[in-house]
Formats: structure tokens, sequence, C-alpha cells
């Protein structure tokens, strides 16, 4: 596909910011010397690995900016006609409740991932499903209940940030995607949840 020249720069992570500082240093001590780039990354990766924080910081602080840059100019960004774009997702917009599935998973994950330490992340999911189903009407009231206080702040939460824009700071976690608007995605934010812990 063809990219959207009006399309706003990807925002730039403080590594990013790091390498290419690094780039330019070496333009300036060897302006004719030609750089051997995976040479060169693995370099960047070694000093960037023995750097304290404080140094860190000055990348750091790069991208933060970066971000809020990036994200004043999605707001304003229209794609062009034909081309769909995923739509911009506002950090500060408070975030979806759990389902009962979800609370449900949170509180017997841990237990599945115990007894059965070799089952897959879809294989786990499905698991949880079957638990789910065969949970009695009464053993899921608990979770109606939370969900629905969860629920409940969550509408509150809309209306302030409709108003006024901002969120409570304890608005409830992100379960799902804001962007997966179907309860039936269930099983896949799942395993994206499962990933997430294997990548930790």
């Amino acid at each position: 596909m063809v990219k959207d020249p009006k399309k706003p720069r990807g925002k730039m992570s403080s590594y990013a910011y790091f390498v290419q500082t690094c780039r330019e240093e070496h333009k300036k001590k060897h302006p004719d010397a030609s750089v051997n780039f995976a040479e060169f990354s693995k370099k960047c990766s070694e000093r960037w690995k023995t750097m304290s924080q404080k140094e860190k910081t000055k990348f750091e602080d790069m991208a933060k900016q970066d971000k809020v840059r990036y994200e004043r100019e999605m707001k304003n960004y229209i794609p062009p006609k034909g081309q769909k774009m995923k739509r911009f997702k506002d950090p500060n917009a408070p975030k979806r409740p759990p389902s009962l599935f979800f609370l449900f998973c949170a509180d017997f994950r841990p237990k599945v991932k115990d007894e059965n330490p070799r089952l897959s992340i879809g294989d786990t999911a499905k698991k949880l499903g079957e638990m789910w189903n065969s949970t009695s009407a009464e053993e899921k009231q608990p979770y109606e209940r939370k969900a629905a206080k969860l629920k409940e702040k969550y509408d509150k939460d809309i209306v302030a940030y409709r108003t006024k824009g901002t969120v409570d700071p304890g608005s409830a976690r992100a379960a799902e995607d804001e962007d997966d608007e179907d309860e039936d995605e269930e099983g896949e934010d799942e395993e994206d949840e499962e990933e997430d812990d294997d990548d930790e």
C-alpha cells in the first residue's frame, strides 16, 4: 500500500534517539567512512546497556516530547478516501472495564498455569472458557457484582471525560483494547494478555 506523505511521522523511542545521536557523532568523526550497519547497531546496543539511568534521561525526554507531537498530529490527521485508519486512542480516555469472563480469568489463570505449565496460550484460554461455562450462576454472582461496580465507575468517568477531557486517577484498568468493541473477542484478548505475561 502506498504510504500517505501527509501522514504524521511515527513516534520515536528513547533508544531510537540514542542511535540517531550515535550516528551523527560517527559522521562527524568519520565523515568519509562507510558504516557496517550490523556492527554499528551491535555497538550502540552494548553502549546503551552500560549507560546509567541519568544518561538515558535525555533520550527518554526526547521520546516523551515526540510522543506528544505524534498524538497531537494524529488527532488532526485525516486519511485519504478509501484508506482505513486505526482509530486513534486518546491515552487520557477512560479504559473500558473488564467483562465477567475476564475477571474470572484473572482469578483462575494462575491456577491453570500452575496445574498445566505446558499448556499453550490458546489451550489455556480454551481451558478457562470450559471452566467458565461449567461455573454455576451462583458462583458467577461475585463477578457480576464486581463488573457492575466497574461499569458504573466507567460510565461516570466517560461523562467526566466528555465534559472536561479528564478522568479520575482511579479509573478501571484496561481489560480489553478499546478498539475491540465486541465481547465475542474475549478469547483473543485472553491470548494477548498471555503473550504480555510471557514477555515480562
